[in-house]
């Protein structure tokens, strides 16, 4: 039967992926898909990004962007609830900064600009001046998720590594057990490393 820290080890280790594979969705667009839109005329580059927005809500990233989001959720929770594990500060910090820097972001800034571009009239006079503004103000706070999902990633895995490290301490394995009762029956035996 897994244990209850198993699978909190797991959870941690499943939201820590998450963040990276986030990170590196974020990252992709940062780095070339906004510049890459940002060369197109304003009409194209608006009906562009609109069909990636649609697209993007209809697709496993959503799923992916939610599952990591409930996976660091439920991370946070159980650092709180084992907070005398040494492990628990980097686990909340990582599933904190994700929650923060990429959920909440997304919500507050991303998404909000996305129902406006989504409003944006073709005749607009205005068009070309909106998307530029578009996409200077969305690519940085595209940015900002980059970062934080990728420091979420980094938390967790700082996190995990030591929550394993404390299990096994905690917990070691009957080789472990018999090469230690081996060691103290017979004094003379080459010391295991």
């Amino acid at each position: 039967m897994i244990s209850v820290e198993v699978m909190i080890a797991g959870m941690r280790f499943v939201a820590a992926l998450g963040c990276g594979l986030i990170a590196g969705v974020f990252f992709a667009f940062s780095t070339f898909v906004m510049k890459g839109l940002s060369r197109l005329p304003a009409e194209k580059g608006v009906a562009a990004m609109r069909s990636i927005n649609v697209t993007a809500v209809n697709s496993w990233f959503l799923a992916a962007f939610l599952g990591t989001s409930a996976a660091c959720g439920i991370v946070v929770v159980t650092a709180f609830w084992r907070w005398n594990v040494p492990s628990s500060l980097l686990a909340l910090a990582g599933g904190m900064v994700f929650l923060i820097g990429s959920l909440l972001v997304t919500a507050i800034f991303n998404v909000p600009m996305n129902s406006a571009l989504d409003s944006l009239s073709a005749t607009d006079p205005d068009q070309t001046a909106r998307w530029i503004r578009y996409v200077t103000h969305w690519t940085m706070w595209n940015h900002v998720r980059t970062i934080t999902s990728l420091a979420g990633a980094i938390l967790l895995i700082v996190g995990w590594h030591d929550e394993r490290k404390h299990h096994s301490l905690a917990h070691p394995t009957m080789d472990q057990k018999a090469d230690a009762d081996r060691v103290i029956e017979d004094p003379a035996s080459p010391k295991l490393k």
